[in-house]
């Protein structure tokens, strides 16, 4: 059977650029090697009667042109009060962002003064002219090149803001506008976090200033902000994946691609890996560009010099995944009863300092879990209620540092130690938390890229370091100064320019790239 395009991958990038294909009149067929669409970001049962957003969680900001197009503001939110909580330990006074931002000013001003205030006002002027120099919510321009992105600039001080996204650390910035270790301690712990999370380098490590700037990169009037959706992310999908079928959009499912097929410096087609083969002038690859290039197209089609080029990327996750099914709320102990409140669930950060969170990188790296992780908690039933079983709940919690350059046959001592660190750090401010796990699971880099084929459980398809950002990640036709070359291959995952995130960038710039070259 013929098509006008083909799309390999069924996550919110694939189903984005098959959506814009389908609706423009192309024929497209979407694979998926999985038994469900929305890759990461798929609201799962992975038990009866208790769902979780299994790995993606919240949208995040994203062109508004983008979110028109796919009517993804016609989604239904859970209406937040508050945004998140953040925790160090029991001396520490926790950090409460209120979703409304008067009342978040308002919070941080009163309990933690007004440098805190200050310094928060400084760090998001901070993170302006990186925004800008990285493109981080535009869709259909190219990366720019560091003469591009330095003049993205306005001032000396923006000039050395983009210097810090690309050579300097966490903790620098910290300490320039938070200097406070105590004072500040919540709210460093919380940015440190967020720095590091889709990274692998600690808050003091050259670079992870990189992963500081894209997480605090502010949103203008051209970008549709933060969202938690009714029923999980996995709303997401499902609506893109409605509108593609609504559209006349085809979706095998159970169906892995072997080959993207390339004759003679062009595509043609594809073979699934039970050899059917599926021809097509144009595919669309929602797959990481590296598992692509390297490993999906046609042997040979890539240059040898591109072909090492990605093989340098760093995919190395440092985390683990965790859901539980309870038997009900967790009830937290003084001088955290205010967490009891519902409306302070949906994301309880029981975080570490800057400098506690480098030694414990430090010490992963030589197979050393932390004893005392950081942890990124939510209860999302609690302001969701049909997540679960009407009296249960429904949790998840993300932590670093899981040891992944240990010897493999370590690798279940440590996640189940790990797991176990996780739930005694839940359990040591609500106390009823183990005693109410009915079902468990944790999952590992390694579960991650088993069954998402995230190379190394990189949801990023490409760690938010500076040498992967910008000019160093690949557009539809590959880098800026090293496409690809191969005639109807478009690139168009989270590990391209426009990504990481859940923000359907790659995806739509893959798709006008296939449009524009028709």
């Amino acid at each position: 059977m013929q098509y006008d395009a083909i799309v390999v991958g069924a996550g919110h990038n694939g189903l984005t650029a098959a959506t814009v294909l389908q609706q423009a009149g192309l024929r497209t067929l979407v694979l998926e090697a999985k038994r469900y669409a929305g890759g990461m970001a798929s609201t799962v049962e992975l038990f009866d009667g208790f769902r979780f957003e299994i790995a993606g969680s919240v949208q995040l900001p994203t062109s508004a042109v983008v979110s028109k197009e796919l009517g993804l503001d016609t989604l239904p939110q859970v209406d937040l009060d508050v945004m998140s909580v953040s925790l160090i330990d029991e001396q520490t006074t926790p950090l409460i962002y209120y979703t409304d931002l008067v009342e978040a000013a308002t919070h941080l001003e009163q309990v933690h003064g007004i440098e805190v205030v200050l310094g928060m006002a400084e760090l998001m002027g901070w993170s302006a002219a990186p925004t800008r120099a990285l493109g981080r919510f535009e869709q259909g321009t190219a990366p720019r090149t560091l003469d591009e992105m330095y003049a993205c600039a306005t001032n000396p001080a923006e000039r050395a803001s983009i210097t810090d996204l690309l050579f300097g650390s966490c903790t620098e910035v910290l300490d320039r506008y938070l200097p406070d270790k105590e004072k500040h301690a919540a709210l460093r712990g919380m940015l440190a976090f967020l720095a590091v999370n889709s990274t692998y380098r600690g808050p003091s490590s050259p670079g992870s200033a990189a992963g500081l700037a894209f997480g605090m990169a502010v949103p203008d009037e051209n970008t549709v902000l933060t969202k938690k959706l009714k029923g999980g992310i996995g709303v997401l999908t499902e609506h893109l994946a409605r509108q593609y079928a609504d559209a006349g959009g085809e979706l095998r499912l159970d169906a892995a691609v072997g080959e993207i097929v390339v004759a003679d410096g062009r595509v043609t087609g594809v073979v699934l890996a039970d050899g059917e083969r599926i021809t097509a002038p144009a595919v669309v690859s929602a797959i990481a560009p590296d598992l692509t290039l390297n490993t999906l197209v046609t042997s040979g089609a890539v240059s040898p010099e591109l072909s090492t080029r990605l093989s340098r990327i760093d995919h190395r996750g440092s985390y683990v995944q965790m859901h539980f099914a309870l038997d009900g709320v967790p009830e937290f102990a003084a001088p955290y009863e205010f967490l009891n409140d519902p409306r302070m669930q949906s994301a309880i950060g029981l975080f570490a300092t800057p400098e506690v969170l480098q030694r414990q990188f430090e010490d992963s790296r030589r197979g050393i879990v932390p004893a005392d992780p950081a942890v990124a908690f939510q209860i999302p039933s609690a302001s969701d209620p049909d997540l679960c079983p009407p009296g249960k709940a429904a949790a998840s919690a993300f932590s670093l540092w899981f040891p992944v350059e240990e010897d493999p046959s370590e690798y279940a001592r440590l996640k189940a130690e790990m797991g176990q660190r996780v739930i005694d750090k839940i359990t040591r401010f609500a106390p009823d938390f183990e005693s109410l796990i009915l079902k468990h699971t944790t999952f590992t880099p390694k579960h991650m890229g088993t069954m998402f084929g995230a190379p190394g459980g990189d949801y990023c398809h490409g760690l938010i370091h500076p040498e992967l950002l910008g000019p160093y990640r690949p557009g539809p036709l590959g880098y800026r100064d090293q496409p690809h070359d191969i005639a109807g291959l478009f690139l168009g995952s989270a590990g391209c320019y426009g990504g990481p995130g859940i923000t359907f960038i790659p995806g739509y710039n893959a798709a006008q790239a296939v449009l524009a070259a028709r």
